[in-house]
């Protein structure tokens, strides 16, 4: 019980001992495959070596997964039976897990082929089809313990259906938000998409080794690789990517939105800066648009914008990519700088489109007013567009998303609050989960949408008992007080945890006196959290039970 991730440990300064680990990274980027020494303080380069082994440990399932999208199966949900350990990865007994979730908790019960009935001979058509390396195409060996060359898996990797790989890559965005390297996504966005694996270290007995294999955000194979298991690797490495993964350039295909410009001001005319004659249609290059207030403002366009003419007089409509649209209203809402702000805001407007936008044509749709949301009459900057880039696809769920200039609010995110937390080392993910509590931090076309399976029940319970627990705990060292109960979450699997990032737990119920003890010992860790105590389970169980026998 209480399980307290690794990753809290290190994020807070390394307070726990952890072990020297060996980090790798391979990648294949523009034709060239390269390998990345990562362990010292700089990072050091050379061409990745033909003969370096990797096992294929859970990213056999990312294969498998990509050959149920590609080849439309739609696979029954995994029913927990209870008594295999492996449903530990799953599902809790008479509970199940759907595919977006067995990918993301790693459960291989789900992925069996004999389960799905995917036929070998199937199977090796399938990649031979697409030119994948030789080991892929042998279904009966695909197993954790096979031995691959890193070199032949990126090349797998790439071979990966592109439609498959998307899907994939929208749900293993969370392995960055709620995953093995949870709390990551402050360091380096929605830049990694990538299957978590974990196996026994052969050069060291009794020890694991463990990593992750998938892509950047702009479809580039990457391997990942360290001693320890995932949980511990992911994390270590992520401060050392920062620096390769600039700048990832994504491609903004995936979604649409609509905008009708200027909805709240009418529009008296329309003129050219050189001067040619305003037709209706597609518009490229500088306008000047006259309002019939007087104002007057200048237009650029390269064809995504294009003029009408209505009975009500002209009007300005315009078809953006979904990260073009966000980095515009982050311009016209905000500005770049300073990132993390930036950062906060870029998410929380795409999570109001998504929530808020209707639809027309296959794109959202909205307007260009303060009743919805800005959005500048020209191309997004660079600057804007690398913001926005970096957190592609990342929106809150679970929550209604509003923001303001300068009112900050429960649910309501305000540019200057951002960046005054911005200045003070807040990062976006923090302003986030402060603004937006009990949310989820997501891509938008996950189909796992929120992460949060709310128990109402321990929610109120908890609301009652808390203020009792600080008061009686108002004495002991490290203790930091929580201004509302955290949301808990129904446990599907695995031990009951903290997510402290997030400020919530995630527990089975509240049946016995066990469950009771096992809420309290979770929600001490949110009271501890900066504080060694806070990682000192043998303190945090005696006092959680301490509180229950004396009525929590």
């Amino acid at each position: 019980m209480g399980v307290y991730r690794t990753v809290i440990s290190l994020l807070l300064g390394g307070v726990l001992w952890q072990p020297a680990v060996a980090l790798q990274m391979a990648w294949q980027r523009k034709g060239q495959q390269t390998l990345w020494q990562l362990g010292g303080n700089q990072p050091q380069s050379a061409p990745l070596p033909p003969g370096l082994q990797t096992p294929l440990g859970s990213v056999w399932k990312l294969f498998v997964y990509g050959y149920m999208v590609e080849q439309n199966l739609a696979g029954s949900d995994y029913v927990c039976q209870g008594g295999n350990p492996e449903e530990v990865y799953c599902c809790q007994p008479g509970h199940s897990v759907d595919r977006e979730r067995a990918l993301l908790q790693s459960c291989g019960l789900y992925f069996e082929p004999r389960r799905l009935k995917i036929a070998a001979a199937d199977w090796r058509r399938f990649w031979q089809a697409r030119q994948a390396p030789g080991w892929l195409q042998d279904l009966p060996q695909l197993k954790p313990e096979r031995q691959v060359a890193v070199s032949q898996l990126l090349q797998g990797l790439a071979q990966f259906p592109p439609q498959a790989r998307q899907q994939a890559g929208h749900t293993l965005v969370s392995v960055l938000t709620q995953g093995k390297a949870e709390g990551s996504v402050a360091l380096l966005g929605s830049q990694l998409r990538v299957k978590t694996w974990t196996m026994p270290d052969p050069a060291h007995p009794g020890e694991r080794q463990g990593g992750a294999a998938g892509w950047l955000a702009d479809g580039s194979p990457v391997w990942l690789q360290g001693r320890g298991g995932s949980a511990l690797v992911l994390p270590q490495l992520a401060p050392k990517l920062v620096p390769l993964l600039q700048p990832v350039t994504v491609a903004d295909t995936e979604a649409c939105v609509r905008v009708r410009y200027f909805a709240r001001y009418p529009i008296q005319s329309v003129t050219r800066s050189d001067g040619r004659a305003v037709v209706p249609g597609v518009m490229e290059g500088q306008y000047q648009v006259h309002f019939r207030n007087g104002v007057s403002l200048a237009l650029s366009s390269q064809g995504e914008l294009w003029l009408q003419q209505t009975v009500a007089g002209w009007q300005v409509n315009g078809r953006l990519g979904l990260n073009e649209y966000v980095a515009r209203v982050l311009e016209r809402e905000g500005r770049s700088e300073p990132p993390e702000a930036a950062r906060a805001l870029a998410i929380a407007a795409r999570s109001y489109v998504v929530q808020q936008g209707a639809r027309e044509q296959g794109c959202f749709s909205m307007q260009d007013s303060s009743s919805q949301q800005r959005v500048a009459p020209r191309p997004a900057s660079k600057a804007a567009r690398a913001i926005v880039d970096w957190t592609d696809g990342l929106v809150l769920t679970g929550v209604p998303v509003q923001y303001h200039s300068t009112r900050q609010a429960r649910h309501q995110l305000a540019w200057t609050w951002a960046v005054s937390a911005a200045q003070r080392g807040m990062t976006f993910d923090r302003m986030l989960q402060q603004t937006y509590p009990g949310s989820s931090l997501v891509s938008y076309l996950s189909p796992l949408d929120g992460d949060c399976d709310r128990l109402p029940q321990v929610e109120r319970w908890l609301e009652l008992q808390l203020p009792v627990w600080q008061r009686r705990l108002q004495r002991e060292e490290g203790l930091e007080a929580l201004a509302q109960a955290p949301a808990v979450c129904r446990l599907p699997g695995g031990k009951p945890y903290a997510d402290v990032e997030r400020g919530r737990i995630h527990v089975r119920g509240l049946a016995t006196d066990e469950d009771r003890i096992t809420v309290a010992h979770e929600t001490l860790h949110l009271l501890f959290r900066h504080h060694p105590r806070g990682q000192d389970e043998d303190f945090v169980e005696q006092t959680a039970r301490r509180l229950i026998q004396q009525g929590g």
